[in-house]
This record gives C-alpha cells, structure tokens and sequence, in this order.
C-alpha cells in the first residue's frame, strides 16, 4: 500500500479545528497562563530574536534546524501544537505524559528533512491570524509595515517569547515564517535589535521545487480531505489545493498570480510569485537602511557550495556564541537536493527570466555573500 503523503488523525484533526475556531477564548487563556508566571517571565529580557523568512523552497527550514542548535537559542517545536497559545501548560504537561519514542520521519514535503516532535518548526502563524484578521486574504494587501500598531498582539506576542524562553531555558529567540516577509517592519519596530535571514534561490530551482511542491500537497489533500481544513488551520497556504499568494501590495496582480495557478500556469505564475515576493523585499531592503542593517541575505546556492562560511557569517550577524563542533557537523551534511529531477524548455527558461531579471539585478547591491559567489 502507498503511504499517505498527510497522516492526519481524527483526533488531531479536531484537536486543531478546536483551538482555530475559538481565537479569543485561546487569547484569554494565553494572557491568563502569562499572568500566572509573571514574576519568573519579568526576569528574562527579549533580545536580538532571530527571523529566517523567505519565499517557500528557499533553504529556510535546514537554516532554522541550524540556527536552533546554537547554545541558548531555542524556538518552537513540532510537538508544541495545537495548543500554542499556552506553550508553558503544555510543555509542562507532556513532561508527565509518557510516549513512546518516535524515530525521525521524511516530512509531508518529501524532501529529505527528517523530523521529530522536537524538531524546531513554524508555530507563530496562529498567533498573527489571531490578531489580524484579513492576513492571508488575497484581495487585500499582506503588508504590515512601520506604521502598523496594535498593543494587544504586541503583549501577547512579547509575553509569549518569553514564555518559550523560560519552557526552553533560552536567552535567544528563533523563529522561521515565511509570512512574515511583508512583516519585517513592523517586527523591527517591536524589537529594533531583531536579527533578519532572507534565504534566496536562483529562480530556475525555486520554481522547479514550488511546482514539485504544489502538486505533491495538491494529491496529499486530494486523497486526505482532512488536510486542506489542518492546512488551513495552522495557517500553511503556500501549496496545495488552498494556495494563497501573499498580496504585497498590488491586489491585481496577487489574483492574476492565483488565477494562473489553479489554470495550471506554473511556469509564469511561479516566475511572477517569486518576483513578486523578492521584488517587495529588495525594495524595502532599498529604502529602509535600518532593515538593510538588520538583514542578511543568504543565497541557497553559495550556502550548499561553502556551508561553513555561510553558517560563520549568519552566526556573526545574529551575534551567536562560536561552534567549531557545529560547523563540523553541516560542513559535509549540506548539499544540493537530489530528490527531483524536473527540466525546462528554453521557452520555460526565458520566461522565469524575463520574469525575475529586474529583481535579481536589484539584489546585486544587496547580497552579503558577494566574496564567495
């Protein structure tokens, strides 16, 4: 029998639609776990947290395994959902639960990452959905810039961060969210110290690994109907049967993106999303220098080509203590994937490049791996 690509249970399933659906009640319950650790969360700061953010395939999930092994570093895990929203309860609960071990497992996205239930993972989406309401609405802008104020998140969110430091014993927060690539503004003006990582891939390879994505969570929803609802609950629509583009600020063009791939367009409509993304994040990069500053950009090629370096320079820019053991272990483990093979005809090629070519030059003055291209 063919495995599954989604092994979702009923009871996980509901566990999530529960807490989805009742956003307020879980606010509360957040803001009341907070209250009741106070005195221990006012002993810890907030400082320099760490952002890897991105277009999908772009390296982000293997720079987030990597960044969460420094000392003191910590983010959250797979086993920290559903119930994110009282992190502190929760990890305090699974102390007493006895589980069976669980061997490392290929994820969803066939890929080669093999995870646990401790694995680091994206969880913080549930908490913007919570908050801002038309987030991952396409017929309205993404965008949550400088300008943006809402206190209520902003606690929550604090308040939060640091209850995964105390659960984590951590002095450091890590996060990875591709969403949160329209939000770096705002998080820069709720932490002015925040550390940025903007993985970057060659255009031709990300949209090979977007399409080989897409239609593998396409089939997975297909035959798993739960998983389109879970999907959607914890906030993941970069793939699949509920793709939802992120409308960074031009509404006609977020729809044209979304039209061309339910018509099956991938070529183009994969070209304009990865222009669209990495055109709005090489403008800001442009115009804000504090972001600049904040920023590096790490390019997935010259990552797999020259692992250590590329880890020494992240590790420098998000002010992490020295690892020598660390840089040991990835200097041989990096490599590009192997997992598919997909080729395009010179047609495909120059669309992809007619489509990216202002905004790859736009990143020429950008990247800070320049020496080791």
């Amino acid at each position: 029998m063919t495995k599954k690509i989604f092994n979702l249970s009923m009871f996980m399933d509901r566990f999530c639609k529960m807490i989805h659906n009742s956003p307020d009640f879980w606010i509360k319950m957040g803001n009341f776990e907070s209250r009741c650790l106070r005195d221990d969360m006012d002993q810890l700061k907030i400082e320099k947290p760490i952002y890897v953010t991105g277009l999908a395939r772009s390296g982000s999930s293997i720079l987030l395994e990597i960044l969460s092994r420094f000392d003191g570093v910590v983010s959250h895990r797979y086993s920290d959902f559903p119930p994110v929203f009282t992190l502190y309860w929760w990890n305090f609960f699974l102390k007493w639960v006895i589980f069976k071990k669980i061997e490392p497992a290929e994820r969803a996205h066939q890929d080669g990452i093999f995870v646990t239930p401790d694995s680091p993972e994206a969880m913080e989406e549930v908490f913007w959905m919570a908050f801002f309401k038309d987030v991952h609405n396409i017929e309205v802008s993404n965008v949550i810039d400088g300008n943006t104020s809402n206190l209520d998140f902003e606690t929550f969110y604090k308040d939060h961060i640091l209850k995964l430091l105390l659960t984590r014993n951590g002095n450091r927060y890590l996060a990875k969210a591709n969403y949160n690539i329209t939000r770096l503004e705002y998080i820069l003006k709720i932490f002015p110290d925040a550390r940025f990582i903007i993985p970057m891939r060659d255009p031709v390879d990300q949209i090979k690994s977007l399409i080989k994505q897409h239609l593998l969570f396409c089939k997975g929803q297909e035959e798993e109907p739960r998983a389109t609802s879970y999907l959607k609950n914890i906030g993941h629509f970069e793939f699949g049967l509920d793709f939802r583009p992120i409308n960074c600020g031009d509404t006609h063009q977020n729809l044209n993106i979304k039209n061309m791939l339910q018509g099956n367009k991938y070529i183009t409509g994969w070209a304009r999303y990865w222009n669209q993304i990495y055109g709005y994040i090489g403008n800001r990069l442009m115009e804000n220098e504090a972001l600049k500053k904040a920023a590096m950009i790490v390019e997935y090629e010259t990552f797999c080509k020259s692992p250590v370096k590329i880890i020494e320079l992240m590790r420098k820019h998000c002010d992490l203590p020295e690892d020598k053991a660390l840089l040991l272990e990835y200097e041989t483990k990096i490599k590009p994937p192997d997992y598919y093979k997909m080729e395009f005809s010179q047609k495909d090629l120059e669309i992809i490049k007619n489509e990216t070519q202002k905004t790859l030059q736009l990143f020429e003055g950008l990247r800070l791996t320049e020496d080791l291209r």
